[in-house]
């Protein structure tokens, strides 16, 4: 080397490199998780919309004030979700309940036509085999599920029109009695244990959702209408967003009872990242819930009923956000947090979505046997 070249290097390069900092172990978890997160479908069961969703006041195009739009899915790597039809309990008779079957309308045409203002990066996903499909695609996959049987009043015939709009889920009842069941949370005016579970009505109408091909949901359901609808029900059935009781004793969380006859029936429960499930305050701790506490809900129930029976949903946009995943865009957190705890890859797939899938494949395989029986 020439004695100038020498000292332009001398210049160059400063006095003391600085030292890299050593890989440590977390740094390894971390990337871990990123490739577990990267290769897994996450599937989120339940996100509420607004009335104005896919309008100018709700556009799912753009990162926007809701917690679930599709820039924060595609930033935190959240694959799929059940965005929901949902309309509260009301008067079961009359211009209400009319008018509650039209709101259930308005929302399943806002949910297309989100889907379809944005055909590049979202499809609507109507078998379960296309979620994995869609996601292969690079696009994001939008389901339906409908929240409170209530927009059916007592119309057997409209469990088949929702079916066709794509609904492919239905939660029983909500918060207040129907007229398919009685509700965890009874509502001002509610006879409480009206119908001791479900309803005449109510089981024709897990008989319907069966053959059909809609997966019945119990979270909301009161004890005995879940456990009565549990033991009904043909197809496994789903708890699309609840917590366990034993950690948290609120009324919407499942007992171990329930737990079990979710496993007995091959079912699923999707733990729920709401806060006031995962953890009732105390005078000693008032602190909010985190992602710690929502796998701490996933960790008792799959040591309860196994890995091939927990789920995950969020409730955004309807109550859920914890810290840590407070939105979409803050999913990859969960999947650190089971890294963290030993969850394998295939355990984690399966949490993330598989075991949803499974069940509704399931319940197509139901349906496709029952309506050869009987058309």
């Amino acid at each position: 080397m020439s004695l100038r070249a020498a000292v332009l290097l001398a210049v160059a390069l400063p006095a003391t490199m600085p030292a890299q900092r050593p890989v440590t172990a977390a740094d390894s978890l971390v990337a871990r998780a990123r490739e577990i997160h990267k290769h897994v479908v996450t599937l989120d069961t339940h996100v509420d919309i607004p009335y104005q969703y896919a309008t100018e006041f709700a556009d799912p195009g753009r990162r926007d004030t809701f917690k679930v739009d599709y820039p924060k899915m595609k930033a935190g790597g959240l694959d799929a979700v059940f965005f929901i039809v949902y309309v509260a309990q009301g008067a079961r008779q009359g211009e209400a309940a009319e008018t509650a079957k039209e709101l259930a309308l308005t929302k399943f045409a806002a949910i297309r036509r989100a889907t379809n203002t944005y055909k590049d990066r979202v499809a609507l996903a109507t078998k379960a085999d296309d979620v994995a499909k869609i996601a292969r695609a690079g696009k994001l996959a939008a389901m339906i599920g409908i929240e409170n049987g209530y927009v059916i009043g007592k119309d057997l015939s409209l469990i088949a029109k929702y079916h066709a709009l794509g609904a492919r889920y239905m939660t029983l009842t909500h918060n207040g009695t129907n007229e398919i069941g009685d509700p965890s949370i009874n509502l001002p005016g509610d006879t409480p244990n009206e119908w001791g579970g479900l309803s005449p009505f109510g089981r024709q109408v897990v008989d319907e959702l069966n053959r059909v091909g809609i997966m019945v949901d119990i979270s909301h359901n009161g004890k005995a209408t879940m456990m009565q609808a549990t033991q009904r029900s043909r197809a496994p059935v789903i708890a699309s967003h609840s917590g366990v009781k034993a950690l948290s004793d609120h009324p919407r969380n499942l007992d171990d009872e329930q737990l079990d006859a979710i496993k007995a029936n091959d079912g699923v429960v999707q733990v729920v990242a709401l806060g006031g499930f995962l953890k009732r305050p105390t005078p000693r701790d008032s602190s909010p819930a985190t992602v710690k506490d929502l796998v701490d809900h996933i960790d008792y129930a799959v040591k309860r009923i196994g890995i091939d029976h927990v789920g995950i949903s969020s409730d955004f946009d309807g109550g859920g956000g914890i810290v840590g995943w407070n939105d979409a865009s803050e999913t990859f957190n969960v999947t650190l947090e089971l890294v963290k705890r030993g969850y394998s890859a295939s355990d984690i797939e399966k949490i993330w979505g598989g075991n949803l899938i499974r069940v509704w494949k399931a319940t197509e395989a139901t349906a496709k046997k029952l309506q050869a029986a009987r058309p």
